[in-house]
């Protein structure tokens, strides 16, 4: 029998859910009430569907107005403060301001934050990453800095420009790396600053330490430790509907994207997840950290596709990029009660660690750099 609304606020409540007005919060049939931690709280104006939707320990929703959840994934004391998210995961302390609008493919890690009015799709923002307000990104992965009080951001009024009209349809091979997974997931590096009331033109890539200014679009790279101020570029020439601009102009940075999530899949599957208890008062991060898988996996399919549709129409083949297995893990891996937080337990690596998972991180995404030579 399909469960009412009352009965799955009833079971909420008695895992210690806290319904602050149940007359204003609904919980759909498909919602798994064991899915729902104690101490999850859920303000008034919430509505949670899917399956697959799950609240850690002091998960908090719609504390600024009402807030949406469909198959989303808040860790232990992650929020949305308001707005809609559909397959999107949040780990621990990761907070989505007011007005969010996070779609498939958004994982924001450990203290990752946006400010109001911000919208994601496959974007990944590593640890500590923030947003200003009124932003717009879609096929984005962002890491850099080493702490909530040194971390990457990007000002109020960005937007990330992933469609180009290229050809019969248009095309979204246009992914940027802003940083990258196999030397920031251990969060060493150097912020990145993106200013605010501005732009950048996928594909595009920035390093480590970056700067750019606010007020401008993007339309080159920006090389690591540098601060750019890119003036507009003028030009009117005549442009024909359907016309193709070259594979190898955007094959690489496609190439090296694709690369980057195996990496971040490799790391989620032979470091954080094994870590992870898996029973106890912890338990909890594991099940995150599996969703966390599924949208990495959702992301390189997404990767796979776009940029397999753009050489398609270029009349070039797409290779096999994704290997089956990766090489293993250099650190022996186990989890451990109590449960070391993952950012503290990255923070007390000794240096020689440090560089052995940065260069097996590096090897890792060399394979899918390997493979991709054929179209680069």
């Amino acid at each position: 029998m399909t469960p009412d609304v009352e009965t799955q606020l009833t079971a909420a409540r008695d895992r210690g859910v806290i319904v602050v007005d149940p007359r204003q919060t609904y919980i759909a049939p498909d919602v798994m009430p064991e899915r729902l931690w104690r101490g999850a709280v859920l303000h008034p104006g919430t509505r949670l569907a899917g399956a697959r939707t799950f609240l850690g320990p002091g998960a908090e929703v719609g504390a600024e107005g009402p807030a949406v959840l469909k198959n989303a994934v808040l860790g232990e004391r992650a929020r949305i403060d308001s707005g809609y998210a559909e397959d999107a995961v949040l780990l621990r302390d990761a907070r989505a301001g007011a007005n969010a609008h996070l779609r498939e493919g958004t994982l924001l890690e450990e203290q990752a934050s946006t400010a109001h009015t911000v919208g994601l799709k496959h974007t990944i923002l590593g640890s500590f990453v923030t947003l200003g307000s009124l932003i717009n990104f879609c096929d984005l992965l962002m890491t850099g800095g080493t702490s909530r009080e040194d971390h990457s951001e990007v000002g109020s009024g960005y937007i990330h420009f992933n469609f180009t009209p290229w050809g019969k349809r248009g095309d979204k091979a246009t992914a940027s790396l802003v940083g990258d997974v196999v030397h920031g997931a251990l969060l060493r590096q150097p912020r990145i600053f993106l200013g605010g009331a501005g732009g950048m033109v996928g594909p595009r890539r920035v390093g480590f330490g970056a700067v750019a200014a606010a007020g401008q679009v993007l339309r080159k790279d920006v090389a690591g430790g540098h601060l750019v101020a890119h003036e507009t570029p003028s030009f009117d020439m005549a442009f024909a509907p359907g016309q193709l601009d070259r594979a190898d102009k955007r094959a690489g940075i496609n190439v090296r994207y694709i690369a980057e999530l195996v990496a971040l899949r490799a790391w989620y599957r032979q470091v954080r997840r094994p870590r992870a208890p898996s029973n106890g008062p912890s338990v909890h991060v594991a099940l995150v950290y599996d969703e966390a898988l599924r949208t990495i996996d959702r992301c390189l399919d997404e990767r796979v596709a776009r940029f397999d549709a753009f050489l398609r129409e270029r009349g070039r083949t797409l290779p096999s990029l994704v290997p089956a297995e990766d090489p293993h893990c250099p650190l022996r891996i186990a989890p451990a009660e109590p449960y070391q937080d993952h950012v503290e337990w990255v923070r007390a690596l000794a240096a020689a660690d440090v560089d052995a998972l940065g260069g097996w991180l590096e090897a890792v995404a060399q394979q899918v750099v390997e493979a991709g030579r054929a179209v680069v």
